[in-house]
């Protein structure tokens, strides 16, 4: 789809391989609202630190990414090569370098070379298209399968307006927030107070909420950008209705990135919610999800198809979660397996085994702690979860 306003480009630079897409553009024709959430890491990536300090103005034109290469615990010649990046792009769009938003993917450690940079830069400027963000998807790509989209078409005061979003991710994937990059467009227009709200909450709803491995990144930035196209009403805090629409529009687009993600989990074979309810608070019960989800011996027993209820009560008991194990019922969907702390015997495992052979499947825990609940997105972990990190650099 098209959003007004906003062209999209990809080329293959040979960052770190030839021959495939590495280097991505997306180009608004006007200065944009724009709005961010970064990784929560101590450890942050240069881009992560540049965007970061450029976003204080509220503001951006484009976003250059690349994968490859993280360009991240690169020192001051990382900052250099950030801003040189965003230089280059500024240069070729001829637009205020501070407009220019920068973001990397790939390996940790490894110094950025400008020289595939500079090389590409006029071709990919020129190749900037309304029909480009398809390829702009496919570049962000790293260990990921496919390429990861979504968008909406939203009615605001009658006016049409067009939202579109991309995301990176595959490993090293746990909040907050992950190895992940996410970029949204939009032709509305918004408030920039409004729209880092509704960035942030989108964010915590969706992909603050998953896990693959449980590893935080460097680089996890989530970006969105909104140009007015649209000539909507302005969206702000004292437009209501309009601002539940957008709001809604953008955290479904959010969520459903965020479940491909994990769908495509390094070498995942299962998506799974884990759905925690009856808890005392929702804080109590997204923290008890995220333990059973992030436990290598639950992830291990849903790739083995094995209704190992023990392991997930195990978890749960050191997530810090306020419950009486005797209280505690565990189901896969409709399979109950167990009831006030004890399980039901062979003839329930057997039924929560072929829920197990799904591909998808939920695993509810109900703790009779309250009436809270909170759920987290995980995977199962396979033999190529560890062939593909254990060669990840070669």
């Amino acid at each position: 789809m098209q959003v007004k306003g906003f062209s999209a480009a990809a080329v293959k630079a040979g960052i770190k391989y030839q021959n495939r897409l590495d280097l991505g553009l997306i180009y608004s024709e006007t200065p944009a609202i724009a709005a961010g959430v970064f990784t929560t890491s101590v450890v942050k990536a240069a881009p992560v630190l540049l965007d970061m300090e450029r976003l204080r103005s509220g503001q951006a034109q484009a976003i250059v990414v690349n994968s490859g290469n993280a360009n991240a615990c690169t020192g001051e010649n990382g900052m250099n090569m950030a801003r040189a990046v965003g230089k280059l792009v500024a240069e070729s769009l001829h637009i205020n370098e501070e407009l220019v938003q920068v973001a990397s993917t790939g390996v940790i450690g490894a110094q950025l070379d400008i020289t595939p940079f500079a090389q590409a830069m006029p071709s990919l400027a020129a190749a900037l298209s309304p029909e480009g963000f398809a390829d702009l998807a496919r570049a962000i790509m790293t260990t990921d399968t496919v390429p990861k989209t979504a968008s909406a078409k939203i009615t605001i005061d009658g006016k049409k307006v067009n939202l579109w979003a991309c995301a990176k991710g595959a490993g090293m994937i746990m909040p907050n927030m992950a190895t992940m990059l996410c970029f949204a467009v939009t032709d509305a227009n918004i408030t920039q107070s409004a729209l880092q709200a509704i960035v942030s909450s989108g964010t915590e709803l969706s992909f603050n909420r998953i896990t693959i491995d449980g590893d935080t990144s460097t680089n996890d930035t989530v970006l969105c950008l909104a140009n007015g196209a649209a000539e909507n009403t302005l969206i702000d805090e004292s437009c209501p209705e309009a601002l539940a629409v957008f709001q809604k529009a953008l955290h479904s687009m959010f969520k459903d990135l965020a479940k491909q993600i994990v769908r495509d989990g390094e070498g995942a074979t299962k998506l799974v919610a884990i759905r925690v309810e009856e808890a005392a608070t929702e804080t109590e019960a997204v923290a008890a999800a995220r333990t059973i989800a992030n436990s290598p011996l639950v992830k291990t027993a849903f790739f083995g198809e094995d209704a190992n209820w023990g392991r997930i009560i195990a978890a749960l008991g050191r997530s810090g979660a306020t419950f009486q194990p005797e209280h505690v019922a565990i189901a896969f969907d409709d399979a109950l397996l167990v009831e006030h702390g004890f399980g039901l015997g062979k003839a329930a495992e057997d039924a929560a085994s072929l829920v197990l052979k799904q591909k998808e499947f939920v695993v509810i825990v109900r703790l009779g702690a309250g009436s809270e609940q909170g759920e987290v997105l995980t995977c199962d972990f396979s033999y190529d979860y560890v062939k593909i990190n254990a060669d990840y650099r070669s």
